[in-house]
């Protein structure tokens, strides 16, 4: 029996050489990209950025060391409603620092030329709109809105301001994102068929079981001014700190994650949004009060365009990944793949060959003795050899500077924005086109339904 297993196996692999069915070796080959070199301009008093930051948590922080590495820019203010979060940016960023649980002071203060908003989600669109209708530039986390009817507004204020606003999925500036974006219209992957992202995590923080601190109270955190427009209920420091649980405040799975792979994919596909959006979720482990599922899978499907075939998009979310998680996003097309992490990504090239061979797994070996003959001699006449040949594969691994930190230059891009005129990567259409699906994903999850968007009107379709 293992001498006959050899044999047919062998004799497998031969009739698939003898095709060109035997792909090469691949041969990796490792780039590293390279930053663009800052030009050292002194900046005057009169091209100053000065930044009020509303929402101290975690990635409010992450902003502003990432704003404040920009020449030229100042942290003169800062908003949030947990007075221990007031005294700690004090301590970090300046005793001379302007604290206040109140936005609209900041809003109302004359050297106040920006202001960052790494809110919970439900106050992304209110401050928004009020900050540029107060004549500030603006910097929103994703998702842009925590409603879709909201999307429209935000637009139509930042147009009528003529202000500047970005959307904070970071990566859409990475020197990744861009080369891949250069990769991909050059027709690295050929047509494209298919994309399949996913951000798994294994751990409690993953999970947004965020730390609470032991002296949070109804003196030291403004609840209500916390719960804004939302449903009123008494204080409860869990969903202060861990707001992302609660579809009253955040918009769960999709509105943290799947905003960044949808941004990535728009920004390098040159894609505006899915017409048909099917999920399912479900609270599989993190049963700790949350309203919001932990796994959650979603499929986009995008029409043809000018810029693009029409491709299919397999979103996942699994906050109990127990091979430890990860990230990956897959750009694939008929002759390769891009396959995208955080800061890097690897371009697989595979074409197919012209012929479409015969024998292994085929019907071949089924035929009589004769007529397989007369197929071989029939297919060879059709295809020459090297129509035959399988060509060879090639997989180039794309790295960037080791701490290369995209956020600096998501924010490099607004200010030069501001400064010179030029667009945003992520304005606000850009921004609702991204957060559309995301919050579409979410009703369709909970109402058990397929839902249609309309990606060039930004509006959920009938």
């Amino acid at each position: 029996m293992k001498r006959r297993n050899f044999l047919r196996k062998a004799a497998g692999a031969s009739a698939l050489a003898a095709t060109g069915l035997a792909a090469a070796d691949s041969m990796a080959k490792v780039v590293q990209l390279q930053a663009p070199v800052q030009e050292n301009k002194k900046v005057s008093v009169n091209d100053k950025i000065r930044i009020g930051l509303i929402g101290a948590g975690i990635i409010g922080h992450y902003d502003t060391q990432a704003a404040l590495k920009t020449q030229g820019t100042e942290l003169v203010a800062i908003c949030d409603l947990y007075e221990g979060r007031l005294a700690q940016a004090k301590e970090k960023f300046g005793k001379s620092l302007f604290a206040t649980r109140d936005y609209r002071e900041i809003l109302h203060r004359s050297d106040v030329d920006m202001v960052i908003i790494a809110t919970p989600d439900h106050w992304h669109a209110p401050i928004s709109i009020e900050a540029l209708n107060k004549g500030k530039h603006v910097y929103c986390e994703k998702p842009m809105v925590h409603k879709v009817q909201e999307g429209l507004d935000v637009v139509a204020a930042q147009q009528k301001s003529g202000k500047r606003m970005q959307v904070g999925s970071q990566r859409v500036s990475s020197l990744a994102f861009i080369e891949a974006k250069r990769l991909y219209e050059a027709g690295a992957i050929g047509k494209l068929n298919m994309v399949v992202a996913s951000t798994n995590r294994h751990s409690s923080l993953g999970a947004w079981q965020y730390s609470i601190p032991p002296d949070a109270s109804p003196q030291t955190v403004d609840f209500d001014r916390f719960l804004g427009n939302a449903p009123k209920v008494p204080f409860d420091p869990t969903r202060f700190f861990r707001w992302r649980n609660y579809r009253d405040y955040g918009t769960g799975v999709p509105g943290d994650l799947f905003v960044h792979l949808i941004s990535g994919i728009h920004f390098i596909t040159g894609a505006l949004g899915p017409t048909r959006i099917m999920s399912s979720g479900q609270l599989s482990y993190w049963k700790d009060g949350r309203d919001v599922p932990d796994v959650v899978s979603s499929v986009l499907e995008y029409p043809e365009t000018d810029k693009h075939p029409a491709f299919q998009v397999c979103l996942q979310v699994n906050f109990a990944d127990g091979s430890g998680g990860g990230e990956s996003t897959r750009i694939i097309g008929s002759d390769g793949a891009l396959t995208l992490g955080w800061n890097d990504f690897t371009l697989a090239q595979s074409p197919l060959p012209k012929a479409p061979g015969y024998g292994g797994y085929d019907s071949l070996f089924t035929f009589p003795t004769e007529v397989q003959a007369e197929f071989e001699k029939q297919y060879k006449a059709k295809y020459s050899e090297a129509d035959r040949a399988w060509p060879k594969k090639n997989e180039t691994k794309f790295q960037s500077p080791a701490g290369y930190d995209e956020r600096v230059d998501h924010f490099a891009n607004l200010f030069k924005s501001i400064r010179e005129g030029t667009p945003v990567v992520q304005d606000p259409s850009f921004g609702l086109r991204a957060a559309g699906p995301c919050l579409a994903t979410n009703l369709s999850v909970f109402e058990q339904k397929i839902i249609n968007w309309d990606p060039v009107k930004m509006k959920l379709g009938k």
